[in-house]
């Protein structure tokens, strides 16, 4: 039986691309928006999905959804500079516009992706009934999206889902994230992998555990905020040694060659 329609923006992305398939695979006709054609070549979904090129900071979306058609707005532009005014100055006004002309052309679910940073430096475990506190231009943009459209909610007739993900690691990562860096140094043969002390706990899942957590948001159907997370917290140190032992690498550990980072507390993971 075919699902109805859901737009996904971002599909190439880290969890875009283990997303899509899941949502083929459950009968969805799969809207997917991307800016690299060549990029989206080279998934086995290609030819599963429609698609639609753009870089919606520049051009304007010209497409007309389904009525009753959802949308799960992954995309966001500038990752991982998590300090840079650009996500307040440009993406945070590009995003809202980009999901208020999808809900004025009839999308009636929007599940968008926000970030454990709108906690701020709160620490221990981090529930979603807790007040935000952001402190980075990336975390304030994201929370300010979640209260722009709330708003925007309270005028038109949609439902508003927001998740926040914590960490994450699985094919496709980033480069600059610590596990792909640990990958790429044992690949290389190095003896040693510098990092910081590793003693800050943090919420990690894999990739796929994070997008079947997405995929339960989305088709259960309700509004509200959600964690994205394991609900249980892991050293740094710990996760890296656990990599070390699956790659069956001999690589040491240089602690502390980095100093802790300055925009996330020392501990801090998420409550389901």
């Amino acid at each position: 039986m075919k699902q109805r329609q859901v737009i996904v923006s971002g599909a190439t992305g880290f969890i875009g691309q283990h997303l899509v398939p899941l949502l083929v695979n459950d009968g969805f006709e799969v809207v997917a928006i991307c800016r690299d054609k060549a990029k989206a070549a080279k998934f086995e979904w290609h030819d599963k999905v429609q698609w639609h090129f753009l870089n919606y900071h520049r051009e304007t979306l010209n497409f007309a959804p389904e009525s009753n058609a959802g949308l799960i707005h992954l995309a966001w532009q500038g990752l991982p500079n998590y300090a840079d005014e650009f996500h307040i100055f440009e993406n945070l006004p590009k995003n809202y516009a980009f999901i208020k002309t999808l809900v004025d052309a009839g999308v009636k679910q929007v599940l968008a992706v926000g970030t454990c940073l709108e906690y701020g430096f709160q620490y221990g475990p981090l529930s979603t009934s807790m007040i935000t506190k952001p402190s980075t231009a990336y975390a304030i943009a994201k929370n300010r999206l979640r209260e722009q459209l709330a708003l925007f909610q309270k005028q038109n007739n949609f439902t508003l889902q927001w998740a926040r993900l914590f960490y994450m690691y699985g094919k496709g990562q980033n480069p600059k994230s610590i596990l792909a860096q640990l990958d790429a140094a044992i690949d290389r043969g190095d003896p040693t992998f510098n990092m910081s002390g590793g003693e800050q706990l943090r919420d990690y899942l894999t990739v796929e555990q994070v997008v079947k957590q997405l995929f339960q948001i989305f088709v259960q159907s309700e509004g509200g905020i959600s964690n994205v997370c394991s609900g249980e917290p892991i050293s740094i140190r710990r996760l890296v040694e656990q990599r070390i032992a699956e790659r069956n690498s001999v690589i040491k550990m240089n602690l502390g060659y980095y100093p802790y980072p300055d925009y996330e507390p020392m501990a801090f993971w998420g409550e389901r």
